[in-house]
Protein backbone atom coordinates (compact mmCIF):
# COMPACT_ATOMS: atom_id res chain seq x y z
CA UNK A 1 0.00 0.00 0.00
CA UNK A 2 1.50 3.51 -0.74
CA UNK A 3 1.13 5.96 2.23
CA UNK A 4 1.12 9.71 1.98
CA UNK A 5 1.48 11.49 4.98
CA UNK A 6 1.12 15.11 5.35
CA UNK A 7 3.21 16.99 7.49
CA UNK A 8 3.63 20.51 8.73
CA UNK A 9 7.02 21.31 6.67
CA UNK A 10 6.57 18.59 3.93
CA UNK A 11 4.66 15.74 2.42
CA UNK A 12 6.06 12.40 2.58
CA UNK A 13 5.28 9.41 0.59
CA UNK A 14 6.21 5.20 1.45
CA UNK A 15 4.96 1.83 1.13
CA UNK A 16 3.79 -0.29 3.85
CA UNK A 17 3.50 -3.75 3.58
CA UNK A 18 0.99 -6.13 3.91
CA UNK A 19 -0.15 -6.02 7.73
CA UNK A 20 2.70 -3.64 8.90
CA UNK A 21 2.04 -0.71 10.98
CA UNK A 22 1.77 2.88 8.89
CA UNK A 23 4.36 4.19 12.15
CA UNK A 24 6.78 1.32 11.91
CA UNK A 25 6.89 1.50 7.85
CA UNK A 26 7.28 5.12 7.93
CA UNK A 27 10.66 4.57 10.45
CA UNK A 28 11.50 1.81 8.78
CA UNK A 29 12.34 4.00 5.54
CA UNK A 30 13.70 6.47 7.52
CA UNK A 31 11.09 8.79 8.29
CA UNK A 32 10.76 10.59 11.32
CA UNK A 33 7.58 9.76 12.27
CA UNK A 34 6.13 11.45 15.91
CA UNK A 35 6.11 8.81 18.58
CA UNK A 36 7.08 7.94 21.97
CA UNK A 37 6.01 4.52 23.19
CA UNK A 38 5.15 3.24 19.82
CA UNK A 39 2.59 0.77 21.29
CA UNK A 40 -0.54 2.40 21.91
CA UNK A 41 -0.14 3.96 25.48
CA UNK A 42 0.66 7.64 24.54
CA UNK A 43 -1.21 8.89 21.64
CA UNK A 44 1.82 10.87 20.47
CA UNK A 45 1.68 9.29 16.88
CA UNK A 46 -1.95 10.06 16.42
CA UNK A 47 -2.78 10.93 12.45
CA UNK A 48 -5.94 12.12 10.35
CA UNK A 49 -7.17 10.19 7.95
CA UNK A 50 -7.77 12.04 4.60
CA UNK A 51 -8.32 9.44 2.16
CA UNK A 52 -8.20 5.70 2.69
CA UNK A 53 -9.18 2.62 4.50
CA UNK A 54 -7.64 1.10 8.07
CA UNK A 55 -7.45 -1.78 10.29
CA UNK A 56 -7.27 -0.69 13.87
CA UNK A 57 -5.60 -3.53 15.49
CA UNK A 58 -6.06 -2.49 18.88
CA UNK A 59 -9.48 -0.61 19.20
CA UNK A 60 -9.19 -0.57 23.14
CA UNK A 61 -5.22 1.08 23.02
CA UNK A 62 -5.32 3.67 26.04
CA UNK A 63 -3.64 6.01 23.69
CA UNK A 64 -6.96 6.63 21.98
CA UNK A 65 -8.28 8.94 24.71
CA UNK A 66 -6.07 11.31 22.85
CA UNK A 67 -7.91 11.13 19.34
CA UNK A 68 -10.77 13.70 18.79
CA UNK A 69 -12.46 12.56 15.96
CA UNK A 70 -13.12 9.50 14.24
CA UNK A 71 -11.11 10.41 11.47
CA UNK A 72 -7.95 10.12 14.23
CA UNK A 73 -5.98 6.97 14.76
CA UNK A 74 -3.18 5.74 16.16
CA UNK A 75 -0.28 5.07 13.58
CA UNK A 76 1.14 2.80 15.91
CA UNK A 77 -1.82 0.75 15.87
CA UNK A 78 -3.36 0.69 12.63
CA UNK A 79 -2.16 -0.88 9.38
CA UNK A 80 -3.47 0.23 6.08
CA UNK A 81 -6.28 -1.91 3.65
CA UNK A 82 -5.59 0.40 0.93
CA UNK A 83 -3.26 3.50 -0.28
CA UNK A 84 -3.89 5.98 2.58
CA UNK A 85 -3.50 9.73 2.90
CA UNK A 86 -3.10 10.97 6.28
CA UNK A 87 -1.77 13.98 7.86
CA UNK A 88 -0.09 14.62 11.55
CA UNK A 89 0.12 18.05 13.24
CA UNK A 90 4.20 18.13 13.30
CA UNK A 91 6.91 19.20 11.71
CA UNK A 92 8.43 15.77 10.22
CA UNK A 93 12.27 15.21 8.96
CA UNK A 94 14.48 12.38 7.60
CA UNK A 95 16.13 10.77 9.83
CA UNK A 96 20.27 11.70 10.11
CA UNK A 97 22.52 10.35 8.20
CA UNK A 98 24.37 7.57 10.45
CA UNK A 99 20.78 6.88 12.31
CA UNK A 100 20.08 3.69 13.91
CA UNK A 101 16.87 2.61 11.36
CA UNK A 102 14.38 0.56 13.02
CA UNK A 103 13.40 -2.50 11.36
CA UNK A 104 11.49 -5.41 12.27
CA UNK A 105 13.59 -8.59 13.32
CA UNK A 106 12.61 -11.76 15.71
CA UNK A 107 15.06 -13.95 18.19
CA UNK A 108 14.34 -16.24 20.90
CA UNK A 109 14.62 -15.82 24.80
CA UNK A 110 17.73 -17.10 25.67
CA UNK A 111 17.78 -17.08 29.49
CA UNK A 112 15.53 -15.18 32.60
CA UNK A 113 16.56 -14.31 35.72
CA UNK A 114 14.73 -13.26 38.94
CA UNK A 115 16.69 -10.11 40.32
CA UNK A 116 13.76 -9.04 43.02
CA UNK A 117 10.22 -10.74 43.81
CA UNK A 118 8.74 -8.75 41.01
CA UNK A 119 12.00 -8.46 38.80
CA UNK A 120 13.06 -10.28 35.65
CA UNK A 121 16.40 -9.87 33.75
CA UNK A 122 15.79 -11.40 30.80
CA UNK A 123 18.22 -11.93 27.22
CA UNK A 124 16.95 -12.11 24.29
CA UNK A 125 19.12 -13.58 21.65
CA UNK A 126 18.49 -12.05 18.12
CA UNK A 127 18.29 -13.40 14.30
CA UNK A 128 20.68 -11.45 13.23
CA UNK A 129 22.17 -8.45 14.49
CA UNK A 130 21.14 -4.89 15.88
CA UNK A 131 22.83 -1.79 16.13
CA UNK A 132 21.50 0.92 18.59
CA UNK A 133 22.48 3.86 20.20
CA UNK A 134 22.89 3.59 24.25
CA UNK A 135 19.32 4.74 25.78
CA UNK A 136 17.32 3.38 22.93
CA UNK A 137 14.34 0.29 23.56
CA UNK A 138 12.55 -2.22 21.10
CA UNK A 139 9.12 -3.19 20.83
CA UNK A 140 9.07 -6.88 21.59
CA UNK A 141 5.56 -9.31 21.24
CA UNK A 142 4.81 -13.09 21.72
CA UNK A 143 2.66 -15.03 19.44
CA UNK A 144 0.62 -16.10 23.31
CA UNK A 145 0.03 -12.29 23.95
CA UNK A 146 -1.70 -9.64 21.79
CA UNK A 147 0.23 -6.45 20.70
CA UNK A 148 4.06 -5.42 22.00
CA UNK A 149 5.95 -3.75 24.69
CA UNK A 150 8.51 -1.22 24.85
CA UNK A 151 11.87 -2.72 26.46
CA UNK A 152 15.22 -0.38 27.27
CA UNK A 153 17.92 -2.50 26.46
CA UNK A 154 20.34 -2.56 29.60
CA UNK A 155 23.70 -3.87 27.35
CA UNK A 156 25.48 -1.71 24.95
CA UNK A 157 26.76 -3.42 21.79
CA UNK A 158 27.30 -1.98 18.31
CA UNK A 159 26.57 -4.86 16.77
CA UNK A 160 24.47 -6.33 19.37
CA UNK A 161 23.11 -10.29 19.18
CA UNK A 162 21.98 -10.18 22.53
CA UNK A 163 19.59 -8.00 23.69
CA UNK A 164 19.32 -7.84 27.67
CA UNK A 165 16.25 -6.39 29.62
CA UNK A 166 15.06 -5.94 32.93
CA UNK A 167 11.18 -6.20 33.32
CA UNK A 168 9.01 -5.86 36.34
CA UNK A 169 5.59 -7.22 36.69
CA UNK A 170 2.81 -5.10 36.88
CA UNK A 171 -0.61 -5.81 38.70
CA UNK A 172 -3.09 -6.78 35.55
CA UNK A 173 -0.38 -7.01 33.59
CA UNK A 174 -1.01 -9.85 30.84
CA UNK A 175 2.63 -10.05 29.54
CA UNK A 176 3.86 -9.51 32.54
CA UNK A 177 1.30 -12.20 33.68
CA UNK A 178 2.88 -14.52 31.26
CA UNK A 179 6.27 -14.17 32.19
CA UNK A 180 6.36 -14.51 35.26
CA UNK A 181 3.99 -17.48 35.47
CA UNK A 182 6.36 -20.00 36.58
CA UNK A 183 6.79 -21.86 33.20
CA UNK A 184 10.13 -21.67 31.91
CA UNK A 185 10.28 -19.62 28.89
CA UNK A 186 13.71 -20.82 27.47
CA UNK A 187 13.14 -20.67 24.05
CA UNK A 188 10.22 -19.16 23.23
CA UNK A 189 10.25 -16.93 19.75
CA UNK A 190 9.86 -13.44 19.91
CA UNK A 191 9.34 -10.73 17.51
CA UNK A 192 10.97 -7.31 17.36
CA UNK A 193 10.85 -4.00 15.88
CA UNK A 194 13.37 -1.11 16.48
CA UNK A 195 16.01 0.54 18.03
CA UNK A 196 13.10 3.42 19.33
CA UNK A 197 13.62 6.02 21.25
CA UNK A 198 14.79 9.55 21.77
CA UNK A 199 16.92 9.68 24.72
CA UNK A 200 19.87 8.51 23.37
CA UNK A 201 23.69 8.89 25.01
CA UNK A 202 26.72 9.78 22.65
CA UNK A 203 30.37 10.39 23.89
CA UNK A 204 30.75 13.30 21.71
CA UNK A 205 28.14 15.29 23.56
CA UNK A 206 30.55 16.56 25.76
CA UNK A 207 28.55 17.33 29.28
CA UNK A 208 28.34 15.70 32.52
CA UNK A 209 26.14 13.23 33.02
CA UNK A 210 22.80 13.20 35.28
CA UNK A 211 20.72 10.14 35.34
CA UNK A 212 17.41 9.61 37.06
CA UNK A 213 15.85 6.39 37.18
CA UNK A 214 12.56 4.84 38.87
CA UNK A 215 12.09 1.04 39.16
CA UNK A 216 12.82 -0.67 35.84
CA UNK A 217 13.49 2.45 34.18
CA UNK A 218 17.10 2.05 35.46
CA UNK A 219 17.55 -0.55 32.12
CA UNK A 220 18.43 2.38 29.81
CA UNK A 221 20.31 3.92 32.31
CA UNK A 222 22.27 1.10 32.40
CA UNK A 223 23.15 1.03 28.90
CA UNK A 224 24.14 4.77 29.03
CA UNK A 225 26.36 3.67 31.75
CA UNK A 226 27.92 1.07 29.18
CA UNK A 227 28.80 3.02 26.49
CA UNK A 228 30.14 5.31 29.09
CA UNK A 229 32.65 3.42 30.20
CA UNK A 230 34.03 1.50 27.06
CA UNK A 231 34.65 5.56 25.65
CA UNK A 232 36.24 6.23 29.18
CA UNK A 233 33.66 9.33 29.60
CA UNK A 234 34.33 9.82 33.54
CA UNK A 235 37.66 10.56 33.16
CA UNK A 236 36.77 13.96 31.64
CA UNK A 237 33.42 14.30 32.63
CA UNK A 238 31.55 13.49 36.37
CA UNK A 239 28.41 11.11 36.37
CA UNK A 240 25.61 11.11 38.56
CA UNK A 241 23.18 8.14 38.87
CA UNK A 242 20.25 8.36 41.18
CA UNK A 243 17.79 4.79 41.08
CA UNK A 244 15.24 5.18 43.08
CA UNK A 245 12.83 2.27 44.22
CA UNK A 246 10.82 1.41 47.15
CA UNK A 247 12.18 -0.67 49.55
CA UNK A 248 15.86 -2.38 50.05
CA UNK A 249 14.25 -5.53 49.22
CA UNK A 250 13.51 -3.57 45.31
CA UNK A 251 17.10 -2.91 44.87
CA UNK A 252 19.01 -4.46 41.83
CA UNK A 253 21.80 -4.36 40.06
CA UNK A 254 24.07 -3.37 42.94
CA UNK A 255 27.11 -5.66 42.53
CA UNK A 256 26.89 -4.28 38.94
CA UNK A 257 26.91 -0.43 40.06
CA UNK A 258 30.01 -1.62 42.45
CA UNK A 259 32.30 -2.87 39.51
CA UNK A 260 31.41 0.40 37.58
CA UNK A 261 32.26 2.40 40.56
CA UNK A 262 35.82 0.30 40.73
CA UNK A 263 36.16 0.79 36.86
CA UNK A 264 35.16 4.81 36.87
CA UNK A 265 37.07 5.59 39.55
CA UNK A 266 36.30 9.17 41.31
CA UNK A 267 34.42 10.34 37.85
CA UNK A 268 31.17 7.89 38.81
CA UNK A 269 28.58 8.45 41.72
CA UNK A 270 25.67 5.90 42.10
CA UNK A 271 22.95 6.73 44.67
CA UNK A 272 20.30 4.68 45.79
CA UNK A 273 16.84 6.72 47.04
CA UNK A 274 14.58 4.45 49.23
CA UNK A 275 11.25 6.43 49.27
CA UNK A 276 9.49 3.86 51.93
CA UNK A 277 12.44 2.99 54.50
CA UNK A 278 15.82 4.19 55.98
CA UNK A 279 18.43 2.82 53.76
CA UNK A 280 19.12 -0.80 56.64
CA UNK A 281 22.87 -0.81 57.64
CA UNK A 282 23.32 -3.61 56.58
CA UNK A 283 23.00 -2.95 52.73
CA UNK A 284 25.33 0.34 53.44
CA UNK A 285 28.24 -1.50 54.95
CA UNK A 286 28.02 -4.16 52.33
CA UNK A 287 28.25 -1.41 49.28
CA UNK A 288 30.41 0.81 50.55
CA UNK A 289 31.41 2.65 47.38
CA UNK A 290 27.27 3.28 46.92
CA UNK A 291 25.74 5.69 48.23
CA UNK A 292 22.46 5.31 49.91
CA UNK A 293 19.63 8.06 50.87
CA UNK A 294 16.28 8.18 52.22
CA UNK A 295 13.07 10.17 49.72
CA UNK A 296 11.63 9.89 45.86
CA UNK A 297 14.66 9.98 43.97
CA UNK A 298 13.42 13.22 42.19
CA UNK A 299 14.08 14.77 45.76
CA UNK A 300 17.22 13.03 46.38
CA UNK A 301 18.70 13.99 43.26
CA UNK A 302 17.87 17.74 43.77
CA UNK A 303 19.58 17.69 47.52
CA UNK A 304 22.53 15.68 45.67
CA UNK A 305 23.39 18.08 42.94
CA UNK A 306 22.71 21.16 44.16
CA UNK A 307 25.07 24.09 42.99
CA UNK A 308 26.23 21.29 40.16
CA UNK A 309 23.44 21.37 37.29
CA UNK A 310 25.10 24.04 35.02
CA UNK A 311 26.98 21.46 32.55
CA UNK A 312 24.69 18.52 32.53
CA UNK A 313 22.62 16.39 30.11
CA UNK A 314 20.17 14.61 32.09
CA UNK A 315 18.70 11.47 30.86
CA UNK A 316 15.15 10.12 32.84
CA UNK A 317 13.09 6.84 32.94
CA UNK A 318 10.70 5.40 34.96
CA UNK A 319 7.09 5.63 36.18
CA UNK A 320 5.57 8.72 34.25
CA UNK A 321 5.02 10.37 37.73
CA UNK A 322 8.38 9.88 38.59
CA UNK A 323 9.13 11.57 35.42
CA UNK A 324 7.74 14.00 35.10
CA UNK A 325 8.20 15.23 38.71
CA UNK A 326 12.36 14.91 37.81
CA UNK A 327 11.96 17.02 34.53
CA UNK A 328 9.93 19.85 36.95
CA UNK A 329 12.59 19.71 39.09
CA UNK A 330 15.44 20.53 36.67
CA UNK A 331 13.12 23.19 35.01
CA UNK A 332 12.84 25.24 38.39
CA UNK A 333 16.70 24.15 38.72
CA UNK A 334 17.27 26.46 35.68
CA UNK A 335 18.18 23.10 32.96
CA UNK A 336 17.29 23.93 29.85
CA UNK A 337 14.24 21.54 28.11
CA UNK A 338 17.09 20.84 25.28
CA UNK A 339 19.31 19.02 27.77
CA UNK A 340 16.37 16.81 28.94
CA UNK A 341 16.22 13.70 27.94
CA UNK A 342 13.63 10.55 28.26
CA UNK A 343 10.95 8.61 26.57
CA UNK A 344 7.89 7.88 27.91
CA UNK A 345 6.15 4.61 27.87
CA UNK A 346 2.35 5.76 29.24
Amino acid sequence: MKIQVNARNRTHLFEASPGEKILHSGLARGIALPYECASGTCGTCKAKRVSGEIDDAWPDAPGRKSLKSADEFLMCQCVARTDVVAEVPAYVQMMDTGSCVPCAGAGRIASTEMLTHDVMLIDVDTDAPMEFDAGQFVLLGVDEVEGMRGWSMVNFDRHARRLRFVVRRKPDGVLSDWLFSGTSRFGTRVSLFGPLGHATFYPSLGRDLLCIAGGSGIAGVMSILSRAEQDDYFSRHSGDVFFGVRTARDVYFLEEFTRLRRACGQGLTVTVALSDEEPPSALVNDYPLIRFDRGFVHEVAKRHMAGRLGNVIAYLAGPPPAVDASIRMLLLSRVTADNIRYDKFS
